[in-house]
């Protein structure tokens, strides 16, 4: 069936996964798989042991690995974490989809999940298709609201150029810099993931296997979603 889908993130189960008596089974979960990871247990039979543990679906189980990490993963990410105030002047680099699929889910009233690491993750991951919702261009012009404020320098968007309509939102990107007057650039490569976490300048994302690898990163989705989604439907995962 085709995606008909006009907004982001916003699961038909997610009030009733993710409501107040659920949260507290989902911090404690957190916890626990963190634990286990930090102790150096696999990733796929700690995650089953934990879900089970706790009686999560599949949806719950995968909002929980979003956002479990070790404990040396937490002391590395919060030693790199540049404060979005000292970005003034410095090139930016973002990884596209991740920081913009969770500022779409904030607008849209879907579930952000904050983090063990203190990032906002969404649970409405891209996978081989993306398709333009309602938030799209509202969250494009608030992450350039986002980094203007804070002068940061020249900013690169990466895309994934395997995801169908990449083109598609690359030119809805340079559009919205170039009506803006802010200094962008696109970029569609096979995979952001190996650039971002060798590169150099600022990285503005999420991604834990980025933010494990890189030398600066940026907190930009939670941000933008701190200043400008005061009702965004916020779940905070950490223990």
């Amino acid at each position: 069936m085709p995606d008909c889908r006009r907004h982001r993130g916003a699961g038909p189960r997610d009030g009733r996964l993710f409501a107040e008596d659920a949260v507290c089974a989902l911090r404690a979960a957190v916890g626990d798989l963190s634990w286990l990871l930090s102790g150096g247990y696999a990733e796929p039979s700690s995650r089953k042991l934990v879900g089970d543990r706790y009686g999560l679906t599949a949806r719950q189980r995968d909002a929980v690995a979003r956002c479990a990490c070790t404990d040396d993963a937490l002391r590395r990410r919060g030693k790199h974490r540049v404060p979005v105030e000292r970005v003034a002047g410095k090139p930016v680099c973002l990884d596209g989809y991740n920081v913009l699929t969770t500022v779409e889910t904030a607008l849209a009233g879907g579930v952000v999940l904050a983090a063990r690491d203190g990032t906002f993750r969404d649970i409405a991951s891209v996978h081989g298709t993306w398709r333009k919702v309602h938030e799209t261009e509202p969250a494009i012009g608030l992450i350039g609201r986002t980094l203007a404020a804070v002068a940061a320098g020249p900013c690169v968007w990466y895309l994934d150029r395997p995801v169908s309509n990449s083109g598609r939102l690359k030119q809805l990107i340079e559009l919205a810099g170039g009506e803006a007057g802010w200094d962008w650039r696109v970029r569609l490569v096979p995979d952001p993931d190996p650039l971002l976490a060798e590169a150099e300048d600022v990285v503005a994302t999420a991604d834990s296997v980025i933010l494990d690898r890189c030398a600066r990163w940026l907190n930009l989705a939670r941000t933008v979603i701190d200043r400008y989604v005061p009702g965004a439907h916020l779940i905070d995962m950490a223990p």
